[in-house]
């Protein structure tokens, strides 16, 4: 077979050179690869209907570390990364006229938004008679290996593992590539915009918070062999993982796998290394039952599309009667809740853009069963501070806190008393936050 001239690889949520499918196809089927990256203005400083960003500050400045990152893995292996800022639809079209590219190559997205770039690149690419070609790489399954069709995806998660985890194998990783074919064209490859050119401000560190995430490959790799290197931290996460506080309570992996920094079948790889090292425990179960909970939800946000979005979710029907209380919800927004535990994760998370699994859980609770407060004013505020949103894991959780999510089982109410006792019965964590809170 004929290679490609030149094949354009579109870097989206897949900022990493190891176990990239659609980078790995390019490489085999292209004489040049051109990857680029595309900084879309609409996804970083669109506003949302409360007056902040569709994405806060924390995410941007892990965005702008990841691509910087990637940039420099590239130019080690050769070649460079384009940059540009605008629509990609737009920008990744001029850019295959300009060069005179032969394909597209990028790692498909599911959800709305994504999807109507995704269509709108292949409709401008199909009037010059090209075509855009996708790849997975997002879940530890492909959905071609699964035992079931997309529209028949179990709901309930215990289901799903079950028709899963027994019987389909997960793929090894692809390897990183060594090298790449030197280009024969001369372009700007385009500049790193800059925290303050995405609509914020630089951002200080808080002292308080366990981890300081910093973006690209390199730091996903370096905070997974520390959490499953020989100090063993992963032996206790069945026991920890819901803890309010701690730097290895949990491994803390989340934003790197979001921004796909990470690959979950790396991630899987590790693990089974770590059980033939260590031995198959509570704790590595536990693990992988999380690995597999992200599969769950972006097969959940496969299935039911653009419902996930809507006031009646994957149910197509309300069932908890609440408001959109603009003045409760900026109080809860800020920390200034009759709940002390409920301040102190919504400080934390404003100044740090990172709150533990329980955490999340608590607040979330709190706006829809104490406040009754609208579940999607939660969910856009989540999409908007959290440092490792999650399209698919963000949206669906927030169904199953309103009440309209997949499995029915699946809804809870928190007593926030109860939880204060089993959480932080010594008053830590609320010391910890409701202190001097950082300007």
């Amino acid at each position: 077979m004929k290679k490609a001239k030149r094949i354009i690889v579109w870097f989206r949520k897949d900022l990493r050179l190891h176990d990239n499918e659609a980078l790995t196809k390019a490489i085999e089927n292209g004489e040049e690869v051109i990857p680029v990256y595309v900084f879309n203005e609409e996804e970083l400083m669109g506003q949302t209907p409360y007056q902040f960003q569709k994405t806060g500050p924390f995410r941007a400045q892990f965005l702008l570390e990841s691509v910087a990152h990637l940039r420099s893995a590239l130019r080690q292996k050769g070649i460079d990364l384009i940059i540009r800022k605008g629509k990609p639809e737009e920008e990744v079209y001029k850019l295959v006229k300009e060069i005179d590219a032969s394909y597209v190559y990028a790692n498909m997205e599911r959800t709305h938004d994504e999807v109507l770039v995704q269509n709108a690149l292949e409709k401008n690419l199909w009037s010059l008679g090209l075509e855009i070609l996708f790849f997975r790489g997002k879940m530890l399954y492909y959905t071609q290996d699964l035992p079931f069709p997309i529209a028949h995806s179990p709901d309930a998660f215990s289901s799903f593992r079950k028709e899963v985890e027994r019987f389909i194998p997960i793929r090894k990783p692809l390897a990183e590539p060594i090298s790449f074919s030197s280009w024969s064209i001369d372009i700007e490859v385009g500049a790193l915009p800059s925290l303050k050119e995405l609509g914020h401000d630089a951002i200080n560190r808080d002292k308080r918070a366990d981890l300081w995430f910093k973006g690209g490959e390199e730091n996903a790799l370096l905070r997974l062999h520390t959490y499953f290197g020989p100090k063993r931290h992963l032996d206790s996460f069945a026991e920890t993982r819901y803890d309010l506080k701690g730097l290895n309570a949990a491994s803390r992996l989340s934003p790197w796998l979001a921004l796909g920094c990470l690959s979950p079948k790396y991630v899987y790889a590790e693990l089974k290394k770590y059980e033939n090292k260590y031995k198959n425990n509570k704790s590595t179960q536990t693990f992988l039952s999380e690995l597999l909970w992200r599969d769950h939800y972006r097969l959940m946000g496969k299935k039911y599309k653009d419902k996930i979005f809507e006031k009646g979710g994957i149910r197509g029907q309300e069932t908890k009667k609440l408001e959109e209380d603009q003045a409760a919800f900026k109080d809860w927004i800020n920390g200034k809740t009759e709940s002390d535990l409920i301040n102190a994760c919504m400080l934390q998370l404003k100044h740090t853009g990172f709150l533990s699994h329980k955490g999340r859980q608590l607040v979330s609770s709190y706006l829809v069963n104490d406040l009754k407060i609208s579940w999607r004013m939660g969910a856009i505020y989540f999409q908007h501070i959290l440092i490792d949103y999650d399209i698919c894991s963000n949206w669906v959780n927030w169904n199953v806190v309103g009440g309209v999510g997949p499995d029915t089982k699946e809804d809870r109410y928190l007593n926030m008393e109860n939880q204060v006792k089993r959480f932080d019965n010594k008053g830590e964590y609320r010391a910890l936050w409701l202190g001097s809170v950082c300007s």
